[in-house]
């Protein structure tokens, strides 16, 4: 009866605390552009820390604020010039820089458009190649969805922007790179942390968009990453979102293409 009973505490024990794994689970929710980082962040975390799971999800920077607010997602995700009011009573934390690419296809030979330029190609102002040097072909203007923290930064900056009504729109930053890789005439924009061999990141008033320029103020198309939690960062969240901003962590974002916090 003795061994009975110190095996069914045994196993209630086990039950209910489990077995050491996956016992505190934290989930992030938002920014696509920083989505990849987080994911890759998380994963050397949770190398770490085997009690700890981390889930990170995108949908946008909206998503991220929303999730948070609701309690949906213990930290929301955001990459915004400015935080909206919906986000006023979140807290929230910049753990890194991002810049803003304009890109086109490798085929394309454009290789700078001033602001106005760019502007008025997103609004459909200019809708042919040859209008700003390229070739005589019909220009694709490829964006993303409304509460998406790129665009809304991307329109912020560039200001003026009404986007042209038979504009492509993507959902992330990767689809609308992949979107450009595939048509010779497009022209998108996404995070300077996921540019790749293909797609060609355009100069913007003759500076190009660098991890040198963003740093000394030359390049004009940056906002900064926000994680957003609701109250004051405690417990695991806490935890992680000093791990963020830990020298070598912010190292490891610089090297994968974003720019640290400071």
């Amino acid at each position: 009866m003795k061994k009975h009973l110190i095996l069914f505490c045994f196993i209630t024990a086990v039950i209910f605390f489990g077995c050491g794994k996956g016992k505190v689970s934290v989930t992030l929710a938002g920014s696509t552009a920083f989505q990849p980082f987080a994911e890759k962040i998380a994963d050397e975390y949770m190398k770490a820390n085997p009690n700890i799971t981390i889930t990170v999800q995108g949908g946008g920077s909206a998503v991220g604020i929303q999730s948070a607010n609701s309690g949906a997602a213990q930290i929301g995700m955001a990459d915004l010039v400015k935080l909206p009011d919906e986000a006023k009573e979140l807290t929230s934390t910049i753990v890194a820089q991002d810049g803003i690419a304009v890109i086109v296809n490798p085929k394309n030979k454009i290789e700078n458009l001033s602001t106005e330029q760019l502007r008025d190609v997103f609004n459909g102002k200019i809708n042919n190649w040859k209008e700003i040097g390229g070739g005589d072909e019909p220009i694709t203007v490829v964006s993303r969805e409304a509460g998406s923290g790129t665009r809304s930064s991307f329109e912020k900056i560039v200001t003026g922007i009404k986007l042209v009504d038979k504009a492509v729109i993507q959902n992330s930053n990767g689809t609308i790179r992949e979107t450009v890789a595939n048509d010779e005439n497009s022209i998108g924009y996404i995070s300077h942390g996921i540019l790749n061999e293909k797609v060609k990141g355009l100069k913007i008033d003759n500076v190009e968009c660098t991890t040198e320029s963003i740093i000394a103020n030359n390049y004009k198309l940056v906002r900064p990453i926000f994680l957003l939690t609701k109250g004051t960062p405690a417990g695991e969240v806490k935890k992680f979102i000093d791990y963020i901003l830990t020298d070598e962590i912010q190292l490891m974002i610089k090297k994968d293409g974003l720019l640290p916090a400071k």
